[in-house]
């Protein structure tokens, strides 16, 4: 994995999580929003700590603060961007949920050029909060910004997990906190979803693996090797990424208005990358 450049990492995770969520999203009637989180969450987190099998017992309090950190930043990313879900298409809650990284580049920025770029994608975030999906559905907007304030926690804490822990022994510890935040809420639904539907295990199996374990663990290792401002403008594909998995898997077509969004999210990704770039080279 070291050979593969990180952007293309960080690439493949966005492509990963938004084709799960996708697929999780048509279950919701089944299972629920939270129930739905929770089911990805409760298998990704038993699934990664029966394959890393995380040696916990010589942490000291500094890492254990920041693996409990990064778990509540999960949890509380995963279980509000699924309600979010429930009530706006995927591709318009990822746009909003990018306030989260935009604010992280915007305080991390030293460039005039940079902040030029991030102001260009939160003119897209806005036009998209004037769009119909948002009018009509002012509690999936909350949920979408309380996730991105859950995401740009998840970008710090996730970086400095990495730093300070080998390996993904913090991630397998992290997801286990979040799938304890969200089981409160979310574990009533889901174990009657199971009952009535068994073949939901499979399904879920399936998404916690695309929407948790690969992009979770491909992220920790790309953020190892680029700049937290960087990847937090880079995640600005996400929009993109979810709009097109919400368009073929779900059908969620997207107005004028909410596809001009977009393209200035996207936009703004391409140049603060290339921008970055050009200063390393």
């Amino acid at each position: 994995m070291h050979r593969v450049p990180a952007p293309l990492l960080a690439l493949t995770a966005m492509v990963s999580v938004q084709l799960g969520a996708a697929i999780a999203k048509t279950h919701f009637d089944e299972v629920g929003a939270v129930g739905a989180a929770t089911l990805r969450l409760v298998i990704g987190a038993v699934v990664l700590a029966l394959v890393v099998r995380p040696r916990v017992r010589h942490w000291t309090r500094a890492p254990w603060t920041g693996a409990v950190g990064l778990g509540l930043a999960l949890g509380g990313m995963n279980v509000f961007i699924y309600l979010a879900f429930a009530s706006i298409p995927i591709g318009v809650a990822v746009t909003i949920e990018f306030l989260g990284p935009l604010a992280l580049s915007l305080v991390h920025t030293r460039r005039w050029r940079d902040a030029l770029w991030a102001a260009l994608a939160l003119a897209g975030v806005v036009l998209l909060g004037v769009g119909p999906s948002a009018v009509t559905a002012v509690g999936g907007v909350v949920w979408a910004v309380l996730a991105a304030a859950c995401w740009a926690g998840y970008i710090v804490m996730n970086r400095r997990v990495g730093a300070a822990i080998p390996g993904v022994d913090g991630l397998a510890v992290s997801m286990v906190v979040a799938m304890l935040v969200s089981l409160p809420a979310g574990l009533g639904a889901a174990v009657d979803g199971v009952v009535r539907h068994p073949v939901l295990l499979v399904v879920f199996g399936a998404v916690a693996v695309l929407s948790s374990v690969l992009p979770y663990a491909l992220e920790m290792a790309a953020l190892r090797r680029m700049p937290t401002r960087v990847f937090g403008v880079l995640q600005s594909l996400g929009p993109a990424i979810a709009a097109l998995a919400g368009l073929v898997v779900l059908a969620e077509g997207l107005t004028v208005t909410e596809t001009v969004a977009l393209a200035c999210v996207t936009a703004a990704s391409v140049g603060v990358t290339v921008s970055a770039r050009r200063r390393r080279g």
